[in-house]
């Protein structure tokens, strides 16, 4: 990675392939158990345990707050105010929905929706007021073009110009209190580990305390190098353990960043951790504080003035993460209102048709992870019964029902899965949760794919990507398992909510083809 001209930019897009790239590689040796924690390690972890409210999205509810507190203030002025028999004329409603949008904007364009802004709310009153103000000129501007510039219309206007500016006065004084507050309870930071101990990380930690702006909290060192060139604590944080060790610390803890601290002419190296650690659904960054190569600008993120190279970011993230959830929620309320005879009447054949309860609970892998309970309709024979999905079923299997047959050619036994998709633990659209004991020949499936836990670096769902392109049912060899992965990770790369709803309007269409499905 070292580059001959330090003046043109070096492209990350191939490190990123070279990493990710190896999901479809040949079979590897199989590969060790998950390395266990050491107590000190797993007690750090544990005080992590809660979500931490993001800055980002603590940034984009204030300026939802703003907006929607300053168009109810209006409409509260304009109700009590007004003597008119007719309540919010066409020429209001455009006046209480331009002004306070307009003075988001100008607040946006002002920077006064930055953290260091609101904490230092009295020297961001002025701008905060003028965007008001000139929201209000534009205001004026449109009332007296359209005409409905009146004594009455400027009363009430004026009134909500008051009560605004007051508003916002106590508002931004409550939130630059609370953002304070946040800072030192751990509310409101990101999360990071460092991987790399010396006196590379001293520096680098030293470099972020000074950060007046600093958002990141490091948990831990992490880094495979012995005591003699890698100390036990460095600037005050201890080193918790080895890079396979930091793989489950960051399963239990809520993390949002892992910081790599080498040298970047320590490129086998580095490209050793990232095939480690590309799995997790984290941002990874590469200190560059220390070097003097030069990258494309847009390749940076900053700390303050400490800059990082972004390697790879968290999929599905803050607001798209929010957007995702609605989405979940909505389709999957409309689904239920829709199908609701169809698991009625599913549930009054399995108990006609064989003894034990009409509902099959499966442990399986989750968001980073993690172990879910997935309720699907029971279509096996309750004695038979495989929860652990080492054996596979095949065509003509004689643990299935007649019934279950049915259900599981047409998959009417996902159906029960909507639950899981508003309890949380499941999206509609996402890359299938397996078993956790799946295999493929007596092989478990991360033995066969070489980062195959990448998928579930977003929360799994009842449908994907790779379900709609002809991945599902028995996985009896290792290439079954290895398109699926592919398409996962596809799916994760180009997530949107369009791709969403393409795939989940595919859905039906596709299941009309049970050619896998047994």
């Amino acid at each position: 990675m070292s580059n001959p001209n330090p003046k043109a930019p070096i492209d990350l897009d191939e490190i990123r392939r070279n990493v990710a790239g190896h999901a479809d590689s040949a079979d590897k040796p199989q590969r060790k158990a998950p390395a266990e924690l050491n107590p000190y390690a797993r007690q750090i972890a544990e005080q992590f345990r809660e979500e931490s409210q993001s800055p980002s999205m603590l940034l984009g509810e204030i300026r939802l707050l703003e907006g929607l507190a300053l168009l109810a203030l209006g409409c509260a002025v304009h109700f009590f105010s007004a003597t008119d028999d007719i309540l919010f004329r066409p020429h209001v409603l455009t006046a209480l929905t331009l002004a306070p949008l307009l003075t988001v904007l100008l607040t946006q364009l002002a920077d006064g929706y930055l953290i260091r802004s609101l904490r230092g709310a009295l020297r961001m009153m002025p701008r905060v007021f003028g965007a008001w103000l000139v929201s209000f000129g534009v205001l004026a501007s449109g009332f007296y073009l359209v005409g409905a510039d009146t004594l009455h219309d400027r009363g009430w206007v004026m009134t909500w110009l008051g009560a605004g500016l007051v508003w916002l006065l106590g508002e931004r004084l409550f939130i630059s209190y609370a953002i304070r507050h946040w800072a030192r309870n751990g509310t409101m930071e990101r999360r990071a580990v460092i991987v790399g101990g010396g006196e590379q990380a001293k520096q680098l930690i030293r470099s972020l305390e000074q950060q007046p702006e600093n958002d990141i909290r490091i948990c831990g060192i992490f880094d495979d190098r012995d005591e003699s060139r890698s100390p036990t604590l460095v600037a005050g944080y201890p080193k918790l353990g080895t890079v396979d060790e930091l793989v489950e610390f960051a399963r239990l803890a809520r993390l949002d960043m892992l910081i790599i601290s080498l040298p970047l002419t320590a490129e086998a190296r580095i490209l050793y951790l990232l095939k480690k650690l590309w799995v997790l659904p984290l941002d990874i960054r590469l200190a560059a504080h220390a070097n003097k190569l030069h990258f494309r600008p847009r390749a940076y993120s900053h700390v303050g003035s400490v800059p990082m190279l972004d390697i790879f970011d968290k999929p599905i993230r803050d607001w798209d993460s929010v957007a995702k959830r609605v989405f979940d929620i909505f389709f999957s309320l409309i689904a239920i209102a829709l199908l609701w005879p169809v698991m009625l009447g599913t549930a009054i054949a399995i108990k006609l048709n064989s003894p034990g309860p009409v509902f099959f609970v499966q442990k399986r892998h989750g968001f980073n992870n993690e172990t879910i309970n997935v309720l699907k309709f029971r279509s096996m024979y309750t004695n038979m019964s495989d929860p652990t999905a080492k054996k596979a079923v095949t065509k003509g299997d004689p643990r299935v029902t007649k019934v279950g047959r049915i259900i599981r050619k047409t998959s009417i036994d996902e159906l029960p899965q909507l639950f899981n998709v508003l309890r949380g633990d499941l999206s509609l659209v996402g890359p299938r949760p397996h078993a956790v004991e799946a295999q493929s020949r007596d092989r478990r499936f991360n033995d066969v794919v070489e980062g195959y836990f990448a998928r579930h670096r977003v929360k799994p769902g009842v449908t994907g990507w790779a379900q709609i392109n002809g991945w599902r049912g028995e996985v009896d060899n290792d290439d079954k398992i290895k398109f699926r992965t592919a398409f996962d990770l596809y799916y994760i790369e180009n997530w949107s909510l369009f791709f969403d709803l393409k795939i989940l309007f595919l859905t039906p269409i596709r299941l009309l083809n049970t050619e896998n499905a047994y």
